[in-house]
């Protein structure tokens, strides 16, 4: 089993009950959901929107493989309503990202493992950190704690909804 982080984000719709739905659709179709950080709120990274994102990472345990992992993270994508629009980032309502994949290195046209931005995202590296403070970039070689540290990314983040309340959360919405 490889334990695999994700990072899931969004600004459209009921933000919330998007970020439950892709737990409880990843536990469903990926692996076990066997942690998840608070769920924090963060404006847009990259571009200008109406909305903030809220954001979290979960910790998922797996027997598939990378390749496999971002077909069915395409397909929870679709199904929860996202709708791709081009190269740029623009709001969604549901954004899914491999962050880590055990200690693999993965650089294919369509998947980079570690992901290749993620030590740039306060939005990603916080909710990060309070899982695995002292996990190590393979690349960077550095703990996430170091790398929110020493991130230049100096955006406000306010924490929306705990880990236990997360939790109970996914007890009362379908994923439909």
């Amino acid at each position: 089993m490889a334990k695999v982080y994700f990072s899931t984000g969004s600004n459209l719709g009921n933000r919330l009950a998007s970020l439950v739905k892709a737990a409880k659709l990843i536990d469903a179709v990926i692996g076990k959901v066997i942690a998840v950080s608070p769920v924090i709120e963060s404006k847009p990274w990259g571009f200008d929107a109406e909305m903030n994102f809220y954001n979290q990472v979960l910790l998922v345990e797996t027997d598939l493989t990378p390749n496999q992992i971002i077909k069915e993270v395409l397909g929870i994508e679709k199904k929860i309503g996202r709708i791709r629009k081009g190269p740029s980032y623009n709001s969604r309502v549901i954004d899914i990202d491999i962050l880590f994949y055990a200690n693999m290195l993965v650089e294919e046209d369509n998947l980079v493992i570690p992901h290749p931005r993620l030590h740039l995202r306060k939005f990603v590296l916080q909710p990060l950190a309070s899982l695995a403070p002292g996990l190590v970039h393979p690349l960077l070689k550095k703990t996430i704690s170091e790398l929110l540290r020493l991130t230049e990314d100096k955006s406000q983040i306010l924490n929306i909804v705990g880990q236990d309340e997360f939790l109970n959360l996914i007890e009362t919405i379908t994923p439909n």
